[in-house]
């Protein structure tokens, strides 16, 4: 019996045409990046273990997938027979491994696991980094586009298996960067055409201060990840985590400024003044916003709105300054579509310590979604064949050839049906395609050497040279 075919859940095949307009987002995306001076690298699809975990917190720690050490080489000089259930595992000694006592699952498989799936592409840029310290001028300034897996629940806008469009800076401790990161952003879903996104800001050190006014220093990660949620889960539910944490009633009396903090950036800045009015670490975060918007408010935004969003926190334990995050425009059911921040110290677990670093992404597949709904692909994104020649035998085949030639060297992307099929199946198969323009060539044209263009759009045909018919489709 034949297989079924399928693939793992959350991930995707991609056809022709989503394969261009995903190249149409990379190519819109790469080339804002290498305007503002970033350069290319690329690390590999897995790291080792211990390279990522520890870094997101506790629920990122549970979406990496781990990879068991492929092939025999793990059991080639103690040869065991893994039991068939999880039951049974959790009752037996592993003694081949090294391991009298009895062991869980997890632990089972931390033994024989050493590398993982990349969960995003600032980890292990801070751990090249390190590795390349020699080799790099600082501040470095580095774009990375590729994929990273999360052992997520699949859902409308979240996949297990999808690129980030990466953009990091280290080596400077400098707001100017946030500044342009800002403008970066502006840049690219402009040229998309995506005007009206959202970029949203926050502050780590306006959390840190937060949770100092509020007596929970020592539970920040605790806080942080609760207030994250606040747009997904709603007040009450986030307070009710907090309590679960151990954070106080009073505490969270405090908090309750924040869930109602309105009006624009100046005005919340203003309330955040005294809200944290006892906080040196809080008044220090508000003193960096207020450069940024300062900034931002004289160079100006072609479409994009900056916006200070304090619940804003995006649960990552490396973020120490700036937070970034984008939405969307209004109307449009989605995830963020970007986000980011400063991370001052995330090559110190690797070894080099005081190096600022500050960086965003983009995620591509939520952006895919969002033109798509808003019909704002460009035509011809899709158009991988400029021009089709029919094939009506070995002749004509020849000389049409010898035609293509010439438009790919004038770089048109020219094609031949390859069989000699009947009119209708070679038109078919143009109009699936959506090719603009086709080229006939029978008896008469080969005789006359000329050729017969039919725009496929409004149905007209002409005869014309080969001049002609390249100015034409130009």
């Amino acid at each position: 019996m034949a297989q079924k075919p399928s693939i793992p859940k959350g991930t995707r095949d991609f056809n022709p045409e989503q394969v261009a307009k995903r190249n149409y987002i990379f190519d819109t995306i790469k080339s804002s990046f290498e305007r503002f001076g970033f350069q290319p690298i690329e690390t590999p699809s897995f790291e080792k273990t211990e390279t990522l975990m520890g870094k997101y917190g506790d629920e990122g720690d549970r979406l990496i997938f781990k990879v068991l050490n492929s092939g025999n080489f793990l059991f080639e000089k103690n040869p065991i027979e893994l039991p068939q259930s999880i039951d049974v595992l959790k009752t037996t000694p592993l003694d081949n491994l090294g391991v009298s006592e009895k062991i869980d699952l997890n632990k089972f498989v931390n033994r024989i696991s050493g590398k993982a799936l990349r969960y995003d592409l600032t980890v292990p840029f801070a751990r090249y980094v390190v590795q390349h310290r020699n080799e790099i001028e600082l501040p470095f300034k580095r774009y990375q586009i590729q994929p990273v897996w999360r052992a997520d629940r699949p859902q409308k806008g979240r996949f297990r298996e999808f690129y980030q469009c990466d953009a990091d800076v280290v080596g400077s401790k400098s707001l100017w960067q946030e500044v342009e990161f800002v403008q970066l952003y502006d840049e690219v879903f402009t040229n998309l055409g995506l005007k009206g996104t959202t970029i949203k800001i926050n502050n780590r050190k306006i959390l840190s201060g937060i949770a100092e006014v509020i007596g929970a220093q020592d539970k920040l990660i605790d806080f942080t990840v609760a207030l994250d949620k606040l747009d997904k889960i709603g007040e009450e539910k986030v307070k009710e985590e907090m309590r679960g944490k151990g954070i106080s009633e009073e505490g969270i009396s405090k908090l309750q400024p924040l869930f109602t903090l309105k009006g624009d950036f100046g005005n919340q800045v203003e309330s955040l003044k005294t809200i944290l009015s006892t906080s040196e670490v809080g008044l220090k975060g508000i003193e960096e916003l207020e450069f940024i918007d300062n900034a931002i408010s004289e160079l100006q935004l072609q479409s994009a709105t900056l916006q200070l969003d304090v619940t804003l926190a995006r649960g990552l334990n490396y973020y120490t300054g700036a937070i970034f995050e984008v939405s969307a425009p209004q109307g449009i059911k989605m995830g963020s579509i970007g986000g980011g921040g400063r991370y001052d110290d995330l090559t110190g677990i690797f070894g080099l310590k005081d190096v600022s670093g500050v960086g965003i992404s983009f995620g591509l597949d939520r952006i895919y979604l969002v033109l798509e709904e808003l019909n704002l692909f460009p035509v011809t994104v899709s158009n991988q064949v400029d021009v089709l020649f029919i094939n009506f035998g070995e002749a004509e085949a020849l000389f049409a050839l010898k035609a293509i030639k010439s438009l790919r060297e004038k770089g048109f992307n020219a094609e031949l049906y390859p069989d000699k099929a009947k009119m209708k199946k070679q038109m078919t198969y143009a109009n699936k395609r959506s090719v603009p323009y086709v080229v006939l060539v029978g008896e008469e044209e080969l005789k006359n050497n000329e050729f017969t263009l039919k725009n496929m759009s409004s149905g007209e045909q002409q005869k014309c040279s080969l001049d002609e018919l390249i100015n034409t489709i130009k």
